[in-house]
Formats: structure tokens, C-alpha cells, sequence
């Protein structure tokens, strides 16, 4: 499975978090658990690819393919 399938959105915030969503593609969307959220090394077990300090916060049961990370923004 080429991680080139892997789409990363651009990123988003409020005042609180910065979010981010990750699509996976069908073959990948197989390995994400309907159970509970993934930790930063099960998400990076199966693929995906970004810095430090993204939570993976909500399942959108809908759509398992696509993980919905957030990280909190720095304060000031």
C-alpha cells in the first residue's frame, strides 16, 4: 500500500486547537478500530505521516476512513 494514498488536509483551527483530517484509503480504512481512538503509534502503524503532538480525538462512523486529529494551540 503506497503512503502517497494517504490525503492530508490542509490544516485548521479555533481558538483552542488546531484540526486536521486524514483520508485513508479503502484497503487502509480496514485496519482503523471502531472501538476507540487510535493511539499515535497504532496511527502510525498503518501509515500515516505527520509531526509530533496530533491527537486523534473523534470517529466519524460514517466515514472510518477519514481520522480526525486535533492538537491543542500553543499559548501565549
Amino acid at each position: 500500500m503506497s503512503k502517497k494514498q494517504i490525503y492530508y488536509s490542509d490544516k485548521y483551527n479555533d481558538e483552542e486547537f488546531e484540526y486536521r483530517h486524514v483520508v485513508l484509503p479503502k484497503q487502509l480504512s480496514k485496519l482503523v478500530p471502531s472501538s476507540h481512538l487510535m493511539t499515535e503509534d497504532e496511527w502510525r502503524g498503518i501509515g500515516v505521516q505527520q509531526s509530533q503532538g496530533w491527537i486523534h480525538y473523534m470517529i466519524h462512523k460514517p466515514e472510518p476512513h477519514i481520522l480526525l486529529f486535533r492538537r491543542p494551540l500553543p499559548k501565549e
